[in-house]
Parts: structure tokens; C-alpha cells; sequence
């Protein structure tokens, strides 16, 4: 074999193997669907640990460890041991959105209700409502808030 043909060879596989790339990214990305800047909170993840206080009745309501964890699967939203000091952990790989963040999103993975007329099994009537304050301020937002390192948050119904 010459190294003419050698060089060609060469080239021609380099050429395949880039264009193979490119159609692996180029694809890859059009799979990917596109978030509004305005929506991302981190490119390449996060690690927070707000705080979220429920009490019904005036009864505080605990966490217990491990919400979130089981087995190997690894909700990005959790408790650890510290769950009794009302530490909630958020730890995201990769793109983080405001979606991801919200306080909802905890309830759901701990398979309780909660909105801005229920509480557990508690609902907005003549036993009392649903409230909620985030760093010492009442808030309306309730599941739709957005959770931040190091909020204290803390919901009742009375």
C-alpha cells in the first residue's frame, strides 16, 4: 500500500469519524427541549438545604430520615439523619429549573397533600386553613414556592 492511499485512508476515516460526531451532538441537542434562560436556576447543579417547619394544630409534624431514598434510587429532594432538625436536601446533578425547586415537588415525594386548602388530610373549612410563612413572611405561593439554601419555612393548618 502506497502512502498516498495510506493519507487517503486516513482522511477519509477522520472524515467519517467528525461527521459521526457532529450528527451524534446535533441530534442529541434536538432531543434536548429548550429551557428559557429565565427558567434556570444552575447549569451544573446545586446542593441547598432549606428548612420546612409543619404543624397541625399547633402539633409539629416530623420528617423522618430517608424521604426520598430508597435503595439506590436517589430523589434529588431527600431527608438525611438530620431530618429531625427539619433539614430538607436538595442536591440536582446538571440543569436545575425553577420547577425543580418547588416546595411541592418535597410533598409529593413524602406522599403528603399539601396546597392552599389542604394540609395532609386537613382541608380549608371550619376546622381551620392552610397557612404559610418563608423566612418570617406570610406567603401565598404555597406548593408553587420556589425553594431556596437556607429558607426556613414553616406551614400550618389552624
Amino acid at each position: 500500500m502506497t502512502t498516498e492511499r495510506k493519507v487517503i485512508g486516513g482522511l477519509t476515516l477522520l472524515t467519517f469519524i467528525l461527521l459521526a460526531g457532529v450528527v451524534f451532538f446535533l441530534t442529541r441537542a434536538a432531543n434536548t427541549p429548550a429551557v428559557p434562560k429565565d427558567q434556570i436556576i444552575a447549569k451544573s447543579g446545586l446542593h441547598w438545604h432549606p428548612k420546612i417547619k409543619v404543624f397541625i394544630k399547633n402539633e409539629k409534624q416530623p420528617f423522618k430520615n430517608g424521604i426520598g431514598l430508597s435503595g439506590p434510587v436517589h430523589n434529588p429532594i431527600h431527608t438525611h439523619v438530620d431530618a429531625d432538625e427539619d433539614i430538607i436536601h436538595m442536591e440536582f446533578e446538571g440543569l436545575v429549573t425553577n420547577d425543580d425547586t418547588k416546595l411541592s415537588n418535597f410533598f409529593k415525594i413524602w406522599g403528603k397533600k399539601f396546597t392552599s386548602t389542604q394540609l395532609f388530610d386537613k382541608t380549608t373549612g371550619v376546622d381551620g386553613k392552610v397557612s404559610m410563612k418563608v423566612n418570617g413572611k406570610e406567603s401565598q405561593e404555597f406548593g408553587n414556592y420556589m425553594m431556596k439554601d437556607n429558607d426556613n419555612i414553616e406551614i400550618r393548618f389552624e
